[in-house]
């Protein structure tokens, strides 16, 4: 459920919410990396899987107004860690799910996700669906295997916002957690009380993190 911040005094015309995110998605298909490109701005070329899952948070400044604090939790992706999903996205407010540009079947996975989601999830839970690695296919433009046409059709069909996304160079990650913040329901959410020394913009140290930072890149 969003949370509401305390209100009066000082930037008491200013808003605060915060929101339960969750990412979804087959085993590396570069889940932790948008998540850590998102909270710490870095990429790391090396990733051991994540094991159950990872909680962190970032803060977020759509206007000198509002503020949206996303709580992150970034899910395995191995098959043996599926039947605890529920555990992750019940109560979500928002949902990324990933999938890989460059991998023929990754949709299709990504599909499944989408429709459990809305099948068991919150009922006003906002989806966006994101498909990572577009540095590879800037790069080799063959490497492509799902057109972005295709995707964005049923993104659309299916109600989702919809992205395309690089954690490598940072391309359209920022602008799909923006965008989920702008569809979530912040007309709900009461001024807030605006603490000394705070200043409009995007925290980039998570609060809470538990990433894993060797091995191959199957995050």
């Amino acid at each position: 459920m969003a949370a509401r911040g305390p209100a009066g005094g000082r930037g008491m015309n200013s808003r605060f919410a915060q929101f339960k995110l969750v990412l979804l998605g087959e085993s590396a298909v570069g889940k932790s990396s948008i998540v850590l490109r998102f909270v710490k701005d870095q990429f790391d070329s090396f990733r051991e899987s994540t094991i159950g899952a990872a909680f962190l948070t970032q803060t977020i400044s759509l206007d000198e107004n509002t503020t949206v604090k996303f709580e992150i939790w970034d899910t395995a992706g191995q098959e043996r860690y599926k039947s605890l999903a529920p555990m992750y996205y019940r109560n979500a407010n928002c949902a990324v799910v990933v999938y890989d540009i460059t991998q023929s079947a990754s949709l299709d996975k990504a599909k499944a996700w989408v429709k459990e989601l809305q099948r068991q999830a919150n009922e006003n839970i906002i989806i966006a669906l994101a498909g990572n690695k577009l540095d590879l296919v800037n790069e080799q433009p063959d490497k492509r295997a799902i057109p972005t046409a295709d995707a964005e059709a049923y993104a659309r069909e299916a109600g989702l916002l919809f992205f395309e996304t690089s954690a490598k160079t940072a391309e359209n990650v920022r602008e799909l957690f923006t965008a989920i913040a702008k569809k979530l329901p912040l007309d709900q959410v009461g001024p807030r009380h605006a603490r000394p020394g705070q200043r409009p913009g995007v925290n980039l140290t998570p609060e809470n993190a538990n990433t894993n930072v060797s091995g191959p890149c199957s995050c």
